[in-house]
């Protein structure tokens, strides 16, 4: 089979490996669609996490090619998305729905090999916590490889809470920042706000969810002030891994508001400098997230496939596998929103 191996630092190769072997309690998965994420530029730019070369991907959406012979509720030809993250499967974590935080965890593209390839190994463990999940007729293979993403927003969303009435700002237009909007506005916020460097995006965004209201960022004090009557922000969600972005955004939220810090900071800046009075003088909630359950994950598939949150907009880029270099150094310039590989 071809397969995308990741040997380091802007070096990805188009190979001829062999179909991996699956075990009795495994399955084999012939890979559609997987996109590509931040982690997988992250990946690119500093080369692999594992001592092996890595076949990354974690956004996959495929058909089951093979069962091992232990294992039930698949069969050959059924469409499926896949989760990339499990766990051990036995400590309290993995038996509370949360395999994603484990301590022992794994991840297709991360830590084994991912869908950046035509077929896909799922290891047993991930098989038996339910990794895999079969889709509705409704659901395309693109959309059904943007539930794992999807599925972090809503994730955040379950943390923080959203409510009606909200006035939400979203710090970062990019398609995780498009995902939040929609999540917003799916909960009943009032107002839904974007800001971000970018004009294009910030024009995008608009182009994409009309209700939404765009702010650049040079606007932004005035603009919060003006739209909320000075109330300030019931929430602020920080979409993008800039360290000023999470030390500003207490300015912008008010009394008894939510501060979500979604997008994680790179490594070495992920001390900020934060004025904790605002935490304590208006009563916040500060929360992080990161991951997502099984639940999580196979409730924004019903959500993408039931036409309740719209996805295949957000899709601005098609490549074949061999192409996957330029198409990475797309996205890692900053083009489009998101760019798939389908096999």
């Amino acid at each position: 089979m071809k397969a995308a191996r990741l040997y380091g630092v802007e070096d990805i190769r188009i190979e001829d490996i062999a179909v991996p072997e699956i075990a009795e309690d495994e399955v084999l998965i012939k890979v559609k669609a997987s996109f590509i994420c931040g982690t997988d530029v992250r990946f690119y730019k500093n080369g692999s996490p594992s001592d092996q070369p890595l076949v990354a991907g974690h956004e996959i959406a495929g058909v089951v090619e093979k069962v091992g012979s232990r294992v039930g509720g698949y069969k050959p030809g059924m469409r499926v998305g896949v989760a990339p993250n499990y766990g051990c499967g036995v400590c309290d974590l993995c038996t509370s729905g949360n395999s994603h935080m484990c301590k022992e965890s794994k991840a297709l593209g991360v830590t084994v090999d991912g869908g950046f390839a035509e077929y896909m190994r799922v290891p047993a463990p991930a098989v038996a916590q339910g990794n895999i999940t079969e889709l509705e007729e409704t659901i395309s293979f693109e959309e059904a490889a943007l539930a794992e993403p999807l599925s972090c927003v809503y994730n955040a969303y379950e943390k923080i809470g959203i409510y009606p009435g909200d006035h939400v700002l979203v710090v970062g237009a990019g398609p995780i920042g498009l995902m939040h909007l929609r999540v917003a506005f799916l909960a009943g916020a009032a107002k839904v706000y974007v800001t971000d460097l970018s004009e294009e995006r910030l024009a995008l965004a608009k182009e994409l969810i009309p209700e939404v209201i765009t702010i650049p960022s040079g606007e932004l004090d005035e603009a919060v002030k003006k739209y909320t009557d000075g109330r300030l922000m019931d929430l602020i969600i920080t979409a993008a891994s800039v360290p000023v972005i999470q030390e500003t955004a207490f300015k912008y939220v008010g009394l008894n508001g939510r501060v979500m810090f979604f997008g994680g900071l790179p490594k070495g800046k992920s001390v900020v400098g934060l004025d904790t009075n605002e935490i304590h003088y208006k009563q916040l909630t500060v929360a992080g997230t990161t991951r997502q359950s099984l639940r999580q994950y196979r409730t924004c598939l019903k959500l993408i496939a039931s036409g309740r949150l719209k996805v295949s907009d957000l899709v601005t880029a098609s490549a074949p596998l061999d192409k996957i270099n330029d198409i990475i150094a797309n996205v890692a310039a900053g083009k489009g929103l998101k760019s798939v590989i389908t096999i």
